[in-house]
């Protein structure tokens, strides 16, 4: 049962995207509030349309944890293949969450490792999905998470654009195929193709809000 410590605490989802973060710290028992310069219809809890930068200068002390995705393009070997430009935004955005003196993560590409500072790498093979779908988080504010094991990656990925082969893992980027069999398989069955291509699986959330929760029953106590 959700304590209602958990429910009184207030998690600002920067970058929200489709809300794949958020749905995590929702199913943690914690408010999520969601933020993203472009409209998202699909986002399933409370939104609010703006610069997420801006926002958390003015607005992020006011709340008790703080999720950041900034855009992965910069990073991402697609982009640097096409050589196309796009600005880092990991900087300003750890800038404007270190103001605020709140605990919070920054979560991106394997690719922006350089940019983070001591990253923790989740997979998604570690909480029984069928992809691996790396990603880092940077923590900071005084909070820190450990991972789950991580498992070694005996299957193979199928090719991109290709259903997955019997005994394979899936690759859910670009146009992939299988966008029914990825909503289950990542638990965000509100999502379309575009949603979930670029999304935290809301398994890798969870155990972050697990492990925040804690740190706040240690400091009660």
């Amino acid at each position: 049962m959700t304590s209602t410590l958990n429910t009184r605490l207030r998690v600002l989802d920067l970058f929200c995207c489709q809300g794949g973060a958020g749905m995590g710290y929702h199913l943690a028992g914690l408010d999520v509030t969601g933020i993203d310069s472009s409209p998202q219809p699909r986002y399933p809890f409370r939104f609010i349309q703006g610069d997420a930068i801006d926002y958390v200068r003015e607005h992020g002390a006011d709340f008790d944890f703080i999720h950041a995705s900034p855009p992965c393009q910069r990073y991402s070997r697609a982009q640097k293949i096409q050589h196309r430009d796009h600005p880092d935004l990991i900087a300003p955005t750890r800038a404007a969450l270190e103001a605020t003196g709140r605990p919070f993560v920054i979560e991106n590409v394997e690719e922006a490792a350089r940019e983070l500072r001591d990253p923790v790498i989740l997979c998604a093979a570690a909480f029984g999905m069928r992809t691996y779908r790396h990603r880092l988080f940077e923590t900071g504010g005084g909070f820190t998470f450990a991972p789950p094991l991580h498992p070694g990656h005996w299957a193979p990925l199928t090719k991109m654009g290709r259903p997955r082969a019997a005994g394979h893992f899936a690759h859910y980027v670009g146009n992939f195929s299988g966008v029914a069999e990825a909503r289950t398989d990542m638990q965000v069955p509100w999502m379309n193709r575009d949603g979930i291509r670029e999304c935290i699986p809301p398994a890798y959330t969870q155990h972050i809000a697990a492990a925040f929760l804690a740190s706040r029953l240690e400091v009660a106590a």
